[in-house]
């Protein structure tokens, strides 16, 4: 472990208007030691290699965040492969690549815990990537996550620079994305028992058996953990960060209904698949560094479907 001083520095933010990136942005903007550069994504687009080039010529950033990426739920991950492939991809490529040719000091790239095989041991460590299938629903994504965390591995075996991966566990919080197709488990649940609440729905069905065990962590705290391991950690080998605790679909589904309020039945289709099984992660380096989660689940739900309300009423204005 060694320690990067982050005061003073030049920070590029990608995806500062995502969730991840809008929580770091949160957490960077309460200091006033560091210089924060954020780009439009209609004034940059990362998967453009010479608009990348030449925006890091210009500002020459001496840190990156890198939290910009195509995201989405299984359905979007299954429809289209071919952009979740390409559009990452082409974004870990840019960034990293370019951040060597510009000489960045620090670079954090935000992965994901999918890049770890589907029958993986639990919990999750670093020494099983690559030892075996990934999930199909996702694969295409955490192909090209899986390129990027070993570019940033490759860049400190060859050259010696200073780039880490993060791997988070699955994630929700305030600006989140709700859609009923494209959205994640805990954003898409929300949207759906707030409309069987507004409808008075007696019933409502839900994707799965319901029995598939995730790990979730609130945005913010990620936020945390990342500028905790941009200032401390240094090796080839990703860093995981998850929460530490596990719940079922079925709980989850019961505690969103609760900070909803919707009294109304919930079902399961187990036609349908659960994806992973199980994917808990070992996140005992993240302990070491003095990180923990902060953020208990029912809370973050609870501010979580505040936030889904305030942009709903925004929208509607």
């Amino acid at each position: 472990m060694s320690h990067f001083d982050l005061s003073g520095r030049s920070i590029f933010v990608t995806g500062h208007n995502g969730m991840v990136g809008g929580a770091i942005m949160r957490l960077l903007q309460q200091r006033r030691d560091v210089i924060v550069l954020t780009a439009e994504r209609n004034d940059l687009d990362l998967t453009d290699k010479n608009a990348v080039y030449d925006w890091m010529a210009q500002r020459r950033p001496e840190v990156i965040i890198h939290a910009a990426g195509r995201v989405g739920g299984i359905a979007p991950n299954e429809k289209y492969p071919v952009e979740f492939l390409n559009d990452n991809l082409s974004m870990a490529q840019n960034v990293i690549n370019g951040a060597y040719e510009h000489k960045v000091r620090k670079l954090v790239f935000m992965g994901s815990s999918c890049i770890y095989p589907k029958d993986a041991p639990q919990p999750l460590q670093p020494e099983s990537l690559l030892t075996s299938s990934l999930e199909a629903s996702n694969e295409a994504y955490a192909l090209a996550k899986i390129v990027g965390t070993r570019l940033c591995s490759y860049y400190r075996r060859e050259y010696g620079m200073d780039y880490i991966s993060l791997m988070p566990c699955n994630l929700y919080g305030e600006g989140d994305h709700y859609d009923g197709f494209s959205s994640h488990v805990i954003p898409a649940l929300i949207l759906k028992l707030h409309n069987a609440k507004s409808f008075e729905q007696p019933q409502v069905k839900l994707w799965g058996s319901g029995r598939a065990l995730r790990e979730f962590l609130y945005v913010d705290d990620l936020a945390e953990g990342a500028l905790c391991a941009l200032e401390g950690y240094s090796d080839e080998k990703p860093l995981n960060i998850g929460s530490g605790t596990e719940v079922t679909i079925r709980d989850l589904a019961t505690f969103i209904a609760q900070a909803v309020g919707y009294k109304g039945e919930i079902l399961f289709d187990h036609e349908q698949r659960d994806g992973t099984p199980r994917k808990v992660l070992d996140s005992q380096v993240m302990d070491y560094l003095g990180w923990r989660a902060k953020t208990a689940l029912v809370e973050g739900l609870s501010r979580s479907y505040a936030d889904f309300l305030k942009r709903d009423i925004e929208q509607k204005m």
